[in-house]
């Protein structure tokens, strides 16, 4: 067997969400933070995201994460985000598959019933508690950065949908909030394609007519990814999210050509954003927990802790609480005569 590249990786899923975890057979990257560390690898190694999320070692749904050295003396342990069309700051899904990685492996110390770490992500630290039991992960928690909505019920003329009234916030990725009844639109997981189709419209129409700018770092805009949002289902739960990741560039001549894929988990940094729009409109307090469901069912659990402000925008500290599962270990391989060493899309599933 010839190889010019073997990367080693743990197959998790949080809350099903499917979430790579690369391990071993990555180069040194530097930088002076792990966000620094991030824009180096978009620059410099961004074949190891396509090499990653393609085919034939990935597909449209898949996450990948790289374990890196921290650089805050504080953190335990770094990690960058890497998605079909982005390198996300921060995401809770693919937390937890780090944590879950980090922990069952033994790459860093599990203590039971409660392990206590600090990851630094792009997007800043993230405190956690793991709830332990005989060399399994049962929960994740952690303290998310800041969430903060930016525009509430702004309106956004949308090709096809003509004037919808959109949220824009922050939870670690900037979305854009659309509640799915006003627009007609189911939220079940058979209809999957017509919600893409609808969010990736709104989401580019957003980006277009309300660019936004993190107060504390310039390089972070969007909005990048969408958030259609329901009332809850089943008791127990507050709400539910279709939370749509773009896996393809939007053309608007051709909006029924758009590209995405329905995040599987309830999404960790989506459920932060709803619960700061919540907050903004007085309808979800401190210390109350929201409950939020995905497309399978799962859910996560986030709760506002505090308040701060983030520039001049009020925002919440919220922590998010889910579970993670190992299903395999992989060694994945470039034979050098190999003609797609970045891997490839074709349009009957991209």
């Amino acid at each position: 067997m010839r190889v010019s590249r073997m990367i080693t990786a743990v197959e998790t899923h949080a809350e099903g969400e499917p979430g790579r975890v690369i391990t071993g057979g990555l180069p040194h990257i530097p930088g002076e933070t792990v966000f620094a560390k991030m824009r180096w690898m978009q620059k410099n190694l961004d074949d190891v995201r396509l090499l990653m999320l393609r085919e034939p070692r990935g597909n449209p749904g898949l996450c990948c994460n790289a374990i890196v050295p921290p650089c805050d003396p504080s953190a335990d342990a770094g990690f960058i985000i890497m998605e079909q069309m982005e390198y996300p700051p921060m995401s809770g899904s693919n937390t937890i598959c780090v944590v879950t990685v980090l922990l069952e492996t033994g790459i860093l110390p599990m203590v039971e019933p409660v392990t206590e770490l600090t990851l630094e992500a792009p997007a800043g630290l993230i405190r956690v508690k793991a709830e332990c039991q005989d060399g399994k992960v049962k929960r994740v928690e952690f303290r998310n950065v800041p969430a903060f909505a930016m525009h509430l019920d702004a309106p956004v003329e949308v090709p096809g949908l003509g004037t919808v009234h959109v949220d824009v916030a922050w939870g670690g990725m900037f979305f854009v909030l659309v509640e799915a009844a006003k627009l007609g639109v189911s939220l079940d997981a058979e209809n999957g394609a017509e919600i893409v189709r609808v969010s990736e419209a709104i989401r580019h129409a957003t980006a277009e007519q309300l660019p936004v700018v993190h107060p504390e770092n310039p390089q972070i805009t969007g909005p990048t990814i969408t958030n259609l949002w329901g009332p809850p289902l089943v008791q127990g739960t507050h709400g539910r999210g279709a939370i749509t990741i773009s896996t393809g560039p939007y053309d608007p001549a051709r909006p029924q050509d758009a590209s995405g894929i329905l995040d599987r988990s309830p999404c960790g940094t989506g459920t932060c954003a709803k619960m700061a729009v919540l907050h903004a409109r007085g309808l979800l307090n401190a210390g109350e927990d929201y409950v939020n469901a995905g497309p399978l069912g799962t859910t996560f659990t986030g709760r506002i802790t505090d308040t701060t402000t983030v520039g001049p925008y009020p925002a919440i500290i919220p922590t998010l609480s889910g579970q993670g599962w190992i299903h395999g270990t992989t060694n994945w391989t470039l034979d050098p005569s190999d003609p797609f060493p970045a891997g490839y899309t074709v349009g009957d599933m991209w």
